[in-house]
């Protein structure tokens, strides 16, 4: 009887020792497996300050988190329609009245109200140290609260981009009382939306954990968790889908495409991005690439259709302007073209101010952040290679490429995929505005900063698609920056759940159903 005593509660002993000290799950791996929603991309989080977050794979997770007064309906109008507005009004040329939803509450139980509105959009309107300022500070003058539910914005002049503006990421409301109490360094740690999914846990360079805001005003939440991964390199996100460990990858390059659409319960779905691949430039003094001459061998030496059909497998389109096709504004005669002319580009060279021995130039790009994007660095310093420059490619993992983008640490050429949440031409051609083009490239043309202006207060579409095209004429024709292509989005998608993707690089979680 004492030897079976004994090994009775040895036994029990064992079972609570496993039950409490490993319970099967890694450190930082949640437990709601019956309804949890598992995405990888290939880059982390940056921050959850969201007027200071020019960042894709931020937006992924931040757009779920957050709510803006207006959206895109859906991914094939991409019409914007009201999200927090209930009501709105063009009162005069320069002021637009605007009513809220009311119930719409944040995940600490505040209502959101119009003080939380008019303290998000001045502080991302007049604050030049936050990175969507540019975007905002031109159009939003001042928003004035008039009640609990009620506001006004006043615009610089006529805004012909005032809603669109208002449905693209920097837009997302913030909780005024929260962060006045806690301070935003503290809300970084913990932060506070009224999206359909609130935080839980970030795990750095690892995974962000979301889980179902019960109280959504719009009703019932998908999923109950929701964890965004990060694994930058393209062959293990590929893995982990195929062993069942994420329901949805980012940016399968196209040799892994058989691999994916070879297993039964799994599938490639395409969709067409905003996101131009484009190569910024130094025009600086500093620089050779000061050189017109030299800018313009650069472009004439890079194969854009070698690069898409080759390296991409066709998942993009060549083109000479950062406004794609489907963008308000863009100007037809610079899409799905190049001007690859290898000869010539020796020829400039020859003609240039520089001799063999300083042809030399800085090539810095990511490394698993856009679709086979080191594999286009090399391909580009290889064309560059063959018609006499001496190229230094500098491949970055994500962080430290943002931090050299953000920082305006760039060197003579600058590989980076932009995107256009706006779909309008305002949005991409604001980098060419000698207020913004200085800092990264050493531009400045008073004849673009004058159409851009006009353009940004003419309410009459057809002029104002005008203006914007002779932008992009100067800007094809003085290479500050040369656009390479448009990048078509592969995502890997196992069957058990449905994804349809918005143009502008959203991804709605809630909208994201299972099968």
């Amino acid at each position: 009887m004492r030897k079976i005593s004994f090994l009775l509660i040895l036994l029990v002993l064992m079972l609570f020792g496993c039950s409490s000290a490993d319970d099967g799950k890694a450190e930082g791996e949640t437990t709601k497996d019956d309804n949890r929603l598992t995405i990888a991309q290939g880059a982390d989080l940056l921050s959850f300050d969201t007027a200071n977050n020019r960042h894709t794979p931020s937006d992924v997770i931040l757009r779920n988190m957050f709510n803006r007064l207006f959206k895109r309906e859906n991914p094939e109008t991409m019409k914007i329609v009201p999200e927090l507005v209930e009501e709105y009004e063009m009162v005069s040329d320069d002021t637009w009245n605007f009513k809220l939803k009311e119930g719409v509450t944040f995940h600490n139980g505040d209502p959101l109200t119009a003080e939380d509105v008019a303290f998000t959009l001045n502080r991302v309107a007049s604050d030049d140290q936050v990175s969507e300022n540019v975007y905002f500070g031109p159009v939003i003058d001042s928003v004035n609260v008039i009640d609990d539910y009620e506001f006004e914005i006043i615009t610089n002049g006529p805004s012909p981009t005032l809603l669109t503006l208002l449905s693209k990421s920097g837009s997302d409301i913030l909780p005024k009382n929260y962060i006045d109490e806690v301070g935003m360094e503290e809300f970084q740690k913990n932060p506070v939306g009224s999206g359909p999914y609130k935080y839980v846990d970030w795990i750095k360079d690892d995974r962000v954990i979301l889980e179902a805001n019960e109280d959504y005003f719009e009703g019932v939440v998908t999923w109950d968790e929701v964890v965004i991964r990060s694994i930058p390199e393209d062959s293990t996100r590929v893995s982990e889908l195929l062993t069942g460990g994420v329901d949805i990858i980012m940016n399968v390059p196209p040799s892994e495409w058989d691999r994916v659409n070879d297993n039964e319960d799994l599938s490639i779905v395409n969709s067409n991005t905003s996101r131009v691949m484009t190569l910024i430039l130094r025009l600086g003094e500093d620089y050779i690439t000061s050189d017109p001459k030299v800018r313009e061998a650069i472009d004439l030496a890079i194969d854009k259709e070698v690069l898409v059909d080759e390296i991409l497998q066709g998942s993009g389109t060549p083109l000479r302007t950062r406004v794609i096709d489907a963008s308000f504004g863009a100007n037809p005669d610079l899409q799905n073209t190049s001007v690859y002319d290898p000869g010539r580009a020796k020829q400039l060279l020859e003609e240039s101010a520089y001799s063999e021995d300083e042809l030399t130039l800085t090539l810095q790009a990511p490394q698993g952040r856009y679709l086979m994007d080191s594999e286009v660095a090399e391909m580009i310093a290889n064309m560059l290679t063959e018609v006499g420059f001496t190229v230094d490619l500098q491949l970055m993992e994500s962080s430290s490429f943002s931090n050299v983008y953000s920082s305006a640490e760039n060197e003579e050429i600058l590989l980076v995929g932009l995107g256009d949440p706006m779909m309008d031409a305002s949005y991409s051609l604001n980098h060419f505005h000698s207020d913004n083009a200085v800092r990264l490239m050493d531009y400045k043309n008073e004849e673009v900063d004058e159409l851009f202006e006009a353009a940004g207060s003419n309410m009459d579409p057809e002029k104002r698609a005008k203006q914007y095209h002779r932008i992009q004429e100067i800007i094809a024709e003085e290479r500050p920056q040369i656009t390479l292509y448009s990048e078509a989005a592969n995502y890997g998608v196992n069957n058990s759940v449905s994804l349809t993707p918005f143009m502008n690089d959203e991804i709605r979680f809630n909208e994201i159903d299972k099968k």
